[in-house]
């Protein structure tokens, strides 16, 4: 990317998926049209917050535990400080819904556009603990 200020600004996620490295099967990470957005500001701190679409909605106005933790596994969250290594967009995490997340997170980036892609870096799925590759893919908004 020869204009690192193209990054600056709010992501619309329109899909974000799931490879196996063990399988090559690809699935939605949080269901068709996930609700979710990123958001890279010129301070060099970023957010990103991705919901289910059709997540649960409870009926009562307490929370059982299995409804937490499904409501806990349809979501993420999370804010960092940002640097930007040759293709690469290193999210700095101080804080997340995911502890495991605390430190760096290095991922490949491309950008055409309003269309931003991040993708390409094994990691383990929190829910199933197996090795697979994330793509996510963001228009402007």
């Amino acid at each position: 990317m020869s204009d690192d200020g193209a990054l600056i600004g709010s992501w619309c996620m329109d899909a974000w998926t799931r490879t196996s490295v063990a399988t090559g099967e690809t699935t939605d990470v949080l269901g068709p049209e996930p609700i979710g957005y990123i958001a890279y500001h010129a301070d060099g701190r970023m957010m990103a917050t991705v919901f289910r679409r059709d997540r649960l909605v409870p009926g009562g106005d307490t929370l059982e535990e299995a409804e937490k933790a499904q409501l806990f596994d349809d979501m993420l969250a999370y804010v960092a400080a940002y640097s930007l290594e040759e293709g690469r967009v290193v999210h700095h995490v101080d804080g997340s819904w995911n502890p495991f997340w605390q430190g760096s997170l290095s991922r490949p980036f491309t950008l055409e556009g309003d269309r931003l892609t991040i993708s390409g870096a094994p990691g383990i799925d929190p829910k199933t603990g197996e090795e697979v590759i994330f793509r996510m893919e963001f228009r402007k908004v």
